[in-house]
């Protein structure tokens, strides 16, 4: 419905003052490295990563820390070298969120990849919406593109703090997305599956204390899980999917697998537990891709337990 749809941000004259120009010239580099050749672009990935690992050193030792509380059978080599690609895809994640907002749909189809799409086409046939459950692969900025190149999707949207890149990022996502809604926005999506939208909802992440049951993630044995899932699926006319969005050495495969059986089950404990194993299950197609600087067990069941972030 359109009121839930948020606004499009239009261009002010503000944005030419010169408390923007650093902004600008942000945005004028990604754009122009965006039209350099991919492989040149992989290449410089890998020296964004080296300067990542110095000017977001606090979120270089939060994936550090992610890796020891997932991995403890890992060695230290083996955590290193998993680190060390995971900080490559993070810098190329920068190139892939302008190659999502400005590349042409020619360019885009070239690196496009589907598995298992018909599991959507199968659920829309039926008139019901789309459900689909996603992780936070850090090539999910243009990954979101691809799939808008079968089907726009509806998606909760953040506001961007900056005006300018507030501007830029709506006006780039709107080129994948068929309309975004507010991330608070409830109502907003369980109209927009009762629609027979196709709708995005990532439930990887530390949501905090409320409407969350704990559950095994990994080697962390209680682990903060939004029962939100529960929510959009049992409150709407829609099937579930699960989505993960892989960089393979040609290009991103967007793969799809089956939702879950008998979801919701009325158990929410039951139901989170068998929604971490989902995400763990598409996480390790890909471990060096995923957002492993996010403070995923960062809320804790007793709020007097020490942190698990040193």
């Amino acid at each position: 419905m359109q009121q839930h749809r948020v606004k499009a941000p239009q261009f002010e004259w503000s944005f030419l003052l010169p408390n923007y120009w650093l902004v600008w010239l942000s945005i004028l580099v990604l754009y122009l490295i965006s039209w350099l050749p991919y492989k040149v672009q992989l290449v410089l990935s890998k020296g964004m990563g080296k300067l990542l690992q110095i000017f977001a050193h606090k979120r270089y030792q939060i994936a550090k820390r992610n890796l020891e509380l997932s991995f403890p059978e890992y060695s230290q080599r083996q955590r290193d070298d998993l680190l060390q690609a995971n900080l490559d895809h993070a810098g190329m994640a920068i190139f892939e969120t302008s190659m999502g907002w400005w590349w042409p749909n020619w360019r885009v189809a070239k690196k496009a990849e589907f598995e298992n799409y018909q599991l959507i086409e199968e659920i829309l046939a039926k008139g019901k919406g789309v459900l689909a459950f996603a992780i936070h692969n850090m090539n999910l900025e243009f990954a979101c593109r691809v799939m808008g190149l079968k089907n726009p999707s509806v998606v909760f949207y953040r506001k961007h703090k900056n005006k300018l890149m507030e501007y830029m990022q709506y006006h780039g996502r709107t080129r994948s997305n068929k309309y975004m809604i507010p991330r608070k926005d409830v109502m907003g999506l369980l109209n927009a599956l009762d629609d027979g939208e196709v709708c995005f909802y990532l439930p990887d992440q530390d949501y905090g204390r409320t409407k969350c049951e704990f559950a095994p993630l990994f080697a962390v044995p209680q682990v903060a899980t939004t029962t939100g899932s529960m929510l959009f699926a049992g409150q709407s006319n829609c099937e579930t999917v699960f989505l993960v969005s892989i960089r393979t050495s040609t290009g991103y495969k967007i793969k799809a697998l089956p939702g879950l059986d008998n979801f919701p089950s009325g158990d929410d404990q039951y139901d989170v537990t068998r929604m971490n194993q989902m995400i763990e299950q598409m996480i390790l197609l890909a471990p060096e891709q995923y957002l492993w600087m996010h403070k995923r067990f960062k809320t804790r069941p007793d709020p007097k337990e020490p942190s698990l972030y040193r």
